[in-house]
């Protein structure tokens, strides 16, 4: 924090850095772009895509860890 001759510089009351926080959100949400329909797509396919690979890769661990926690506790 910089000072100025030695003497700090006052925090903003709460109300104040509620406004600024609230300025600093919408000031975001602004720079937000919304994808197009074909990007959307695009995005959920691949999503679906690795989620039906993780389901795989869990659904094949648990099997393979089942079986062998069974063939070594019987």
């Amino acid at each position: 924090m910089a000072q100025k001759d030695g003497a700090e510089e006052a925090k903003p009351n709460f109300f104040m850095r509620i406004g600024l926080f609230i300025k600093q959100v919408i000031d975001e949400i602004r720079k937000v772009v919304t994808p197009t329909g074909k990007e959307l797509v695009g995005w959920s396919v691949a999503v679906f895509i690795f989620v039906l690979l993780l389901m795989v890769f869990v659904t094949v661990m648990d099997f393979g860890l089942g079986k062998l926690a069974f063939l070594i506790f019987g």
